[in-house]
């Protein structure tokens, strides 16, 4: 693969590096990751690790073959106890999170542990109605929510994983700065049709271990503004990093910022209250629900009709 002038926003780009069981994905935000952070108003250190998780989940579910979602929640006992984001098989993607009023002005160290603290990772896939839910659990490690993700695949899927998240803000020549995001993971995965039980050693050869070691070794080497540069295609950051043994990539797939709430679906919830809850909401005349998500605000009457 030749280095590519092409620079492209909003996708996930697959890859594998030659012949070998390295497989991966980079991602690359732009008007997505800005939507939904600018949607919050989060303070910088929020904003970051929120985004942070969003371009996770967003190369974790791209590995979904099948129309679901995987949902990303980290819970801890910090000033920012709670980040969920999630990513649905169509390419969606939407995030939140919530802050604490001891969030303190000036972060010294903004990082997992300053603004989580203790806490739990939940993975969830969501297979569709009438289909079970797959849940991993895991305590948060790391000083870094990459290093958290590494943490949560050695111990719930026991697969070498090694993860690389960058967001930031990027002004161009006369615009205002706009929020970047970007992620490049790889693992070590069995064969198309492999078969392997569980706590199976993966790499079992000194070669399989040869292998890993230098694609994870390349992957360590990448640098924020190489994630976050707009004018570094994904394709270029791959080339850098492989070019030596050659990489293959696959079809990107978009990706969009994207929320599933509408006014059917927060009606439905209204109408399990009773007339003196709903009275409980009303102000100015109306009930206001605010999606926690797209910050999008739905008005209905007292009675739970939907107002247009």
């Amino acid at each position: 693969m030749a280095p590519s002038e092409r620079s492209a926003d909003d996708l996930i780009l697959p890859f594998q590096v030659a012949d070998t069981a390295v497989r991966g994905r980079i991602v690359r935000l732009g008007g997505a990751i800005d939507e939904i952070l600018s949607a919050h108003q989060f303070p910088d250190p929020v904003s970051e690790l929120l985004g942070e998780a969003v371009a996770l989940v967003s190369m974790m579910g791209a590995s979904l073959k099948f129309d679901g979602k995987l949902i990303f929640q980290a819970q801890g006992d910090g000033p920012a106890p709670l980040l969920v984001t999630d990513y649905s098989a169509n390419g969606a993607l939407r995030g939140t999170a919530k802050t604490s009023a001891e969030l303190p002005d000036a972060i010294s160290n903004p990082g997992l542990r300053e603004l989580l603290g203790e806490g739990t990772i939940v993975m969830t896939i969501d297979q569709g109605a009438d289909m079970d839910r797959y849940q991993g659990v895991t305590p948060i490690e790391g000083d870094s929510l990459a290093q958290a993700a590494i943490s949560y695949f050695n111990q719930s899927e026991q697969i070498p994983t090694i993860i690389k998240l960058a967001v930031g803000r990027v002004q161009s020549p006369g615009a205002e700065p706009t929020w970047r995001a970007g992620g490049v993971m790889a693992q070590y995965v069995p064969g198309e049709g492999g078969t392997r039980e569980r706590g199976e050693a993966i790499l079992q050869t000194d070669e399989d271990r040869e292998h890993w070691d230098r694609a994870a070794a390349f992957v360590e080497t990448v640098q924020a503004d190489e994630l976050l540069d707009p004018f570094i295609s994904a394709e270029t950051l791959l080339y850098r990093l492989f070019h030596e043994d050659g990489v293959r990539v696959y079809d990107p797939q978009p990706v969009r910022a994207a929320c599933s709430c509408n006014a059917d679906k927060i009606g439905a919830v209204l109408s399990r209250y009773g007339k003196d809850d709903l009275e409980d909401m009303v102000e100015d005349g109306a009930i206001i629900v605010t999606c926690e998500f797209c910050r999008k605000s739905y008005r209905f009457t007292p009675d739970g009709a939907h107002l247009e």
